[in-house]
């Protein structure tokens, strides 16, 4: 097939490879296909076997360096097009000794579990009704862990909250996003009844993977017309994405929502807001199954910030 490694090397120098992903992938390729030569040429080095056909003597060590390379060439085209698609993550190493640090990712960013710490559970009292359209049924196990690009934190904690109704029943809004999950007396805020909602201020624009809420997790509740909502300013009118919304009859007046009613438990509401972003997170809800109040444990927002 080839007159010698000259030949194979100007076969190799013409390959057509991408090298948009990682400029270094081709020259990393073709030293391996060169190298994986040579060493066949060592390895078979000395030998004198032959093997005879109609009385011919063919010699096996140029078969050898040839095939090694051939394995060594069709390997790299394989990985070449693994790394062309885009919904993959591919890690390609330079050699068998490489240093795991020094792979190269392309495609998808790596994801991680986000750190999320649950707090007790501590359903207590009279079994509540919460048998109401539109629910949710059970998972009937813990929720798995949600995957996100590494770096994603918890970026609400601490940052400022207002709220629709300026002065709370029960609480200070400032307790929504002080890290606060129980669901102990004094861990909570009540706002009036009707339609209520509460706001956080990012204080910067954020890739936002991830929103989590807990009501209030103390009784088994249902809470009506929940609406989360990402926007670019405080006022709301500027790029405003919904990523949650379970009013299916439109009564908070934000647009009938398709998604689920759910009873509050420790694990809180995680609502996968897919990367969406935005500096201002708003939060409706319009009473519950126990009484028409609103109420707040705690509010999580899981991104990243965009530099």
């Amino acid at each position: 097939m080839f007159k010698d490694e000259a030949d194979f090397e100007k076969i190799v120098g013409r390959l057509n490879i991408d090298d948009q992903p990682n400029p270094a992938h081709r020259e990393k390729l073709r030293r391996q296909v060169l190298n994986a030569f040579d060493e066949a040429s060592k390895g078979s080095a000395g030998r004198t076997s032959e093997t005879q056909a109609a009385g011919t003597t063919i010699p096996i060590r140029p078969l050898l360096k040839f095939a090694a390379a051939a394995v060594i060439l069709i390997a790299a085209i394989i990985g070449i097009h693994q790394l062309k698609r885009p919904d993959k993550t591919v890690t390609v190493a330079k050699d068998d000794k490489i240093n795991p640090s020094e792979a190269v990712h392309i495609g998808t960013p790596e994801l991680a579990p986000i750190e999320l710490e649950l707090p007790r559970p501590m359903f207590v009292g009279t079994p509540q009704d919460t048998r109401v359209v539109n629910l949710e049924k059970p998972l009937g196990r813990p929720r798995p862990p949600f995957m996100a690009p590494l770096g994603t934190r918890n970026v609400a904690e601490g940052k400022p909250v207002s709220s629709s109704d300026q002065e709370p029943i029960i609480g200070d809004i400032g307790m929504i996003t002080d890290g606060d999950k129980e669901a102990a007396d004094g861990s909570y805020v009540e706002l009036g009844p009707l339609t209520q909602h509460i706001t956080i201020d990012l204080e910067a624009v954020h890739d936002i993977y991830a929103v989590v809420v807990w009501h209030y997790h103390k009784q088994s509740r249902v809470y009506f017309d929940v609406v989360v909502q990402v926007a670019d300013d405080a006022d709301f009118t500027k790029n405003v994405k919904t990523i949650f919304n379970n009013d299916i009859d439109n009564s908070a007046g934000l647009g009938a929502g398709k998604d689920k009613n759910y009873v509050e438990t420790n694990e809180g509401k995680l609502i996968d807001a897919k990367g969406i972003r935005g500096r201002y997170v708003r939060l409706y809800s319009r009473g519950n199954t126990s009484n028409d109040l609103n109420h707040y444990i705690e509010a999580a927002i899981y991104g990243i910030p965009v530099e």
